[in-house]
């Protein structure tokens, strides 16, 4: 049980610190959570992912696997300079099947912390939540962590830092000794060196820099202040003059650029130790306060992102017009739904974090995305599993609310009689496919209303019927991400499926142009049916979607019915004439048509696009596209060719092989079909040494002479 603070003793929101930690797998995210959470009082015994310990970590495929799959909220006090600092924190996965969490938090998040294992430096997933962070303009503190173990590096991991994620990364400490003798840290900002002072390792104290090390941290100080006298015209004219700056100085210089991401603090040490109470203070004397995040929307009309400091943009959901939202308790209530989860005790519990105004509970609000009310029953402080019940909350915030029935990830709260919508929260579409059978009919009437629940929580996992074969069809981001779920609907929900082998999420295309005229026209005793259109289909680039151009002339074709000869295409479109796969990135242009006075309608034209669609692909080079995965593996120099040597038999195309120490980090292309399984392959090739992650990377064509293998078509 987390020990309850009173919170409101922080009035002040300069003084609040919306963060998240974010990392690759197994970097030490939730480790860094936990020690926050004990050295801030909020728990009394430090928790360890690895036995299933953690707090952060609640749900049971957690604790069995020793992973986050699931984002965690929590809120800490700490004080720095004698000024109590809220710290709202959300915990984020690391695997690459769970990048959805990272997302929806990042989307509400004002800094961030992003961990690094010091044995590897940069990993691919720290680069794929570094773009999610710049994506969302937040500021972030790198902390390398892992350095007492064997191959833990500073230096290494600094410049891989610098090198693959961003030129403006500076160090603001450097650790003492290396390895299992690391014994304490330089603060590069203060130049004072400090040491263990205990055996526990939760306290420091004051010593001489060491020789081996002093020109070291003196070139890397040079370095940071250098940097710093750029946020400021002054400080770079009395840095010129005096070739120093002071200590205060040097922090407000610092804080300036970290805001503004023109500069990376990186930190380093190993988070089990005293260095999560300077990474606590770094946190609070760097990462911004809700005033001090540049707030980001995308212009409906002209796609123009607009920026505002300090200030939230929306859109009046009436008038369409922007508007900026003052982040006070006295303005009007604003907030974005970010995630949603099923509580066995509560139901469905919302997570918001509020931008402006005030929220009570038992209040009523309003959905101006979808245009409902909402009551709110319940206002609750998470912390991760375990919840505080509060009476009010406020810009700032991030809460979870009980009562809602209609309001779903990327939604807008507000007031109705103020309408406006935040921008949403965009999320990759699914990869994998798994056809799932119940195994007794008790189980069947219960899953479609299951697995509606679990859409609800994850955007990226889809769920559907297939009207062919009555089989109900999963779709996910990889193989774990499946697995988990397969593994709730049995845990949670007691419902036992069987499933099939994972399918390949493939799409449908064309490569060449074709005119066609598509004639619908039948007369069976009463009201016939008469729809004639012309179109030309062609192709479009890739992830261009779906185009419709009207260039009918002449009233040739009603106006009224033109919309619904869009419509039958859209339908057609999400099942194509290859293997049934959606069809995606055509351009159809309606040129001409007719109708008949009595015998056309809306209906008639809308089968005449959808069958107009169907023959006009048959006719213009159909194609097939096969998802292509970003695949890294981690493997020891002795395992490095057997591992591309499999990636190349699986049609992989190696991109990069990069040393690292002992070890060898391989980037590799492969179609997603050849790659089930590869977990297993390759820990076995590896002797349980090699590690590997894969994402999706784009789609492209599946070779001719593949095609009839990919659809299952014996030749």
């Amino acid at each position: 049980m987390a020990t309850k603070f009173d919170y409101s003793v922080v009035k002040d929101l300069q003084n609040y610190r919306n963060i998240g930690i974010i990392a690759h797998v197994d970097a030490g995210k939730t480790t860094t959570t936990e020690r926050i959470l004990f050295y801030t009082g909020k728990k009394h015994n430090i928790g360890e992912t690895h036995d299933g310990g953690a707090d952060m970590d609640f749900m049971d495929q957690e604790k069995e696997r020793g992973i986050t799959i699931q984002s965690a909220a929590t809120t800490c006090l700490w004080t720095l300079n004698d000024v109590i600092h809220r710290i709202n924190i959300i915990d984020t996965p690391g695997h690459v099947d769970f990048t959805a969490e990272v997302e929806r938090s990042l989307r509400v998040l004002d800094g961030a912390v992003v961990i690094f294992d010091g044995k590897m430096g940069v990993e691919p997933q720290s680069g794929k939540v570094w773009g999610q962070a710049d994506k969302y303009n937040v500021p972030r503190i790198a902390f390398v962590n892992k350095l007492n173990l064997i191959g833990g590096d500073f230096e290494m991991s600094l410049k891989s830092i610098q090198d693959e994620l961003s030129s403006d990364a500076v160090a603001i400490q450097y650790p003492i000794g290396k390895e299992h003798e690391i014994s304490g840290y330089v603060d590069l900002v203060t130049m004072k060196a400090y040491q263990y002072a205990d055996e526990e390792k939760q306290e420091f104290v004051e010593i001489e820099i060491p020789a081996d090390i002093k020109a070291r941290v003196e070139e890397l100080h040079d370095t940071l202040v250098e940097k710093v006298a750029e946020a400021d015209d002054t400080l770079m004219e009395k840095y010129l003059e005096d070739g120093v700056l002071e200590v205060d100085e040097i922090y407000t210089a610092l804080r300036m650029h970290t805001l503004a991401r023109k500069i990376f603090p990186v930190m380093g040490g190993d988070s089990r130790m005293a260095e999560t109470k300077v990474l606590l203070d770094a946190i609070c004397r760097y990462l911004p306060s809700p005033f001090q995040k540049v707030y980001t929307m995308h212009d409906s009309d002209t796609g123009e992102l607009v920026e505002k400091l300090g200030k939230v943009v929306a859109v009046n959901t009436e008038t369409k017009e922007r508007v900026e939202l003052e982040i006070k308790e006295d303005e009007e209530f604003v907030a974005l739904v970010f995630k949603v989860a099923v509580d066995p005790h509560i139901g469905q519990l919302t997570f918001a974090r509020i931008y402006s105004g005030t929220l009570n509970a038992g209040s009523t609000v309003y959905n101006s995305t979808k245009g409902n009310r909402e009551r709110i029953g319940r206002v609750l402080l998470m912390h991760a599993n375990d919840r505080e019940d509060i009476s009010k909350a406020r810009a700032g915030d991030i809460v979870g609310l009980v009562g809602i029935k209609d309001s779903y990830t990327g939604n807008t709260l507000c007031m109705e009689d103020r309408p406006v919508a935040l921008e949403s929260i965009e999320f990759p579409e699914p990869v994998v496919s798994l056809a799932i059978e119940p195994k007794t009919k008790s189980d069947q009437e219960k899953l479609g209303e299951t697995l509606r629940r679990l859409m609800q929580e994850d955007p990226t996992f889809k769920a559907e019927s297939n009207k062919e074969t009555g089989q109900t069809i999963i779709s996910g981001m990889g193989e774990l991400h499946l697995e988990i779920k397969m593994d709730i609907l049995k845990r949670e929900y007691k419902i036992d499926v069987t499933a099939g082998k994972p399918q390949v999420a493939y799409r449908e295309t064309i490569e060449g142009n074709v005119e066609h005229h598509e004639l619908l026209k039948k007369q069976t005793g009463g009201a016939g049916q008469f729809a004639d259109i012309t179109f030309i289909i062609e192709p479009q680039e890739q992830g261009a979607g779906f185009k419709f151009v009207n260039k009918i002339k002449g009233g040739a074709i009603p106006t009224e019915y033109v919309p619904s000869v869009e419509k039958g295409m859209v339908d057609a479109m999400k099942s194509g004439v290859l293997g049934g796969f959606p069809v995606v990135d055509v351009m159809v242009t309606l040129t001409d048509g007719s109708y008949h006075d009595v015998d056309s309608n809306t209906d008639t034209f809308r089968i005449a696009g959808s069958k107009g669609l169907k023959e006009a692909m048959r006719k213009a080079k159909p194609i097939l596209l096969e998802p292509i995965m970003k695949v890294s593996v981690v493997a020891p120099d002795e395992f490095a060719g057997d591992v591309t040597g499999a990636l190349s038999s699986k049609r992989g195309v190696i991109k990069s092989m990069n040393p690292k120490g002992k070890v060898q980090e391989i980037f590799a292309e492969v179609p997603l079909g050849n790659m089930f399984g590869w977990i297993n392959d390759i820990r076995s090739m590896s002797k349980g040494k090699a590690t590997s992650v894969m994402e999706f990377s784009h789609y492209q064509k599946v070779p001719d002479g593949l095609v009839n293998e990919a659809l299952g078509v014996k030749s």
